[in-house]
């Protein structure tokens, strides 16, 4: 690992929460740090609140004492870009602008020498873009870190058309240095994070659009079968829907209106009606001191199973029949399609096609289909949807048997590939795409959903233990359903499932 030593001075451009950030891992890390913004009273502010965070990490015997007043000690405010003409690397954070940004690193180039590494913080501005206004712009690299900064793992290092390798891999060197975890990637409009990660919002706002069922399920769903720390909505109203949607809007625009990155009706009526979440004090939810939150729904039956039969191969769920073995339910096996009986109900996990299709399709009117789980034994909330065709008898058996496994029961809707499978499926497809397309590698998406935004696990490898004969067939079928091309299965992972392999066999 070759990056900058601890010798090397560090410029950061940007007092708001980001920069001080920035600064304070460097300074961390043993970096003199100078610290620029046109407001010198904004420096003063975020110097303040960083001391007051590194307060609370002395009083929770994280750092020491010393170790505090070393942190400060070694940053400094500059008044002028000229005092920066001395820094091995400058790290901009300022404002999302692609002319504010060309400006402020023409003016770099001319103030530092030829060694100095210009990085950019931009979560969404092409590098390349940037770098067209440079003499040398094989000097700029984008370094996305995520916020707060001193905390969340992950930084991208983002090359332009322009960057030079060494530089990329100087600024990876140095993050590394830095603690973080970092993915490399090419300049492409959301980079990795900003990409993939548009799914886990769009597909769940297309069922509360849909009248599947509540955000307050929606987001249980999400946290309670799938194991994300957050669901979508509570998540967007603590970004804020103007950030998010803004994002989702970028993203869509810069890859000419692809109906993958379609922003949502529904989000833009509450962004233009200013109901943008916590710090509006309404989004998809109400907040204020005695404001109840909505509570998600739970089902329950009287009906308690004393055997189920286990039809073929139910490849990914097979948990369940661990689960309810393990509870002394008599599990009885044999051929079949992959499905439980339980009683009147015929339980299938979802294949992306709507229930009431599949009952059709198959003959077996009392089908309800279950929802991917993230761990079919230990997660506590499965979500179900049955077929519209099927008896009010075979549902309430459905819930008495999730119930008898431990399980809170939602019933949702009868819609396609239900909520966590569609997610996940939607997520690998967007991480595989980008794959395909040469922004990056396999591990890096992986790496970057799990460090940047702490999904529990990375897409990628998720669907490697789904199967990506169950994730095309997902895909495809919501495609059929939905007649867009929203749903157009990954050509890398098309090419993989006819090879009969794994991504990461790739």
């Amino acid at each position: 690992m070759a990056g900058l030593a601890s010798t090397n001075i560090i410029g950061v451009i940007g007092a708001g929460t980001m920069g001080i950030g920035v600064a304070q891992i460097a300074s961390t890390y043993g970096h003199q740090v100078k610290l620029f913004d046109q407001n010198a009273e904004a420096v003063e502010c975020s110097l303040v609140q960083m001391k007051k965070g590194l307060d609370k990490l002395v009083s929770r015997e994280r750092i020491s004492a010393e170790d505090r007043r070393a942190i400060v000690d070694r940053i400094s405010s500059c008044s002028q870009l000229e005092e920066l003409g001395d820094c091995s690397l400058i790290v901009e954070a300022i404002v999302e602008n692609l002319e504010a940004k060309q400006s402020l690193f023409k003016q770099l180039e001319s103030l530092c020498n030829n060694n100095t590494i210009l990085a950019t913080n931009t979560s969404s501005i092409s590098i390349t873009a940037i770098g067209a206004a440079l003499n040398h712009p094989e000097r700029l690299v984008g370094m996305h870190f995520f916020n707060p900064a001193p905390i969340m793992k992950l930084v991208e290092i983002i090359s332009g058309k322009m960057t030079s390798a060494s530089i990329a891999k100087t600024t990876a060197d140095t993050a590394l240095a830095w603690g973080k975890k970092v993915v490399q990637a090419k300049s492409t409009p959301g980079f990795i994070v900003n990409r993939v990660a548009r799914p886990f919002y769009a597909e769940s706002l297309r069922l509360l659009e849909e009248g599947t069922t509540s955000a307050a399920n929606l987001d249980a769903i999400i946290r309670e079968s799938a194991s994300f720390r957050m669901g979508p909505f509570e998540l967007m109203d603590l970004i804020g829907l103007d950030v998010n949607y803004s994002v989702t809007k970028t993203v869509y625009d810069s890859y000419y209106q692809d109906q993958r990155f379609s922003p949502s009706i529904l989000q833009k009526e509450l962004v233009d009606g200013g109901l943008l979440g916590r710090k509006s004090g309404q989004g998809f939810y109400q907040y204020g001191d005695n404001t109840p939150q909505p509570q998600a729904d739970s089902f329950t039956s009287s009906f308690v199973p004393a055997s189920i039969e286990a039809k073929g191969d139910l490849g990914v769920s097979t948990g369940l029949l661990k689960l309810a073995s393990s509870l002394g339910i008599g599990v009885n096996e044999s051929t079949g399609e992959g499905v439980i009986q339980c009683g009147e109900a015929v339980l299938a996990l979802t294949d992306g096609r709507t229930a009431s299709k599949r009952a059709k399709e198959e003959g077996t009117p009392n089908i309800i289909l279950f929802d991917l789980m993230f761990d079919y034994e230990a997660n506590p909330r499965i979500a179900i949807a049955p077929a519209l065709q099927a008896s009010e008898v075979a549902l309430d058996h459905a819930i008495g048997f999730f119930q008898a496994l431990g399980k809170t029961v939602t019933v949702l809707q009868d819609s396609p590939g239900l909520c966590v499978m569609r997610t996940i499926c939607m997520l690998a497809n967007e991480g595989a795409d980008a794959v395909y397309q040469g922004v990056c590698d396999i591990a890096a998406v992986d790496k970057a959903m799990q460090f940047g935004l702490n999904y529990p696990r990375g897409p990628l490898l998720w669907a490697d233990q789904i199967g990506l004969a169950h994730i095309c067939q997902v895909l495809e079928n919501l495609q059929k359903t939905y007649g867009r091309d929203r749903y157009r299965t990954s050509i890398l992972l098309q090419q993989l499932n006819d090879a009969e392999l794994g991504l990461y066999d790739k």
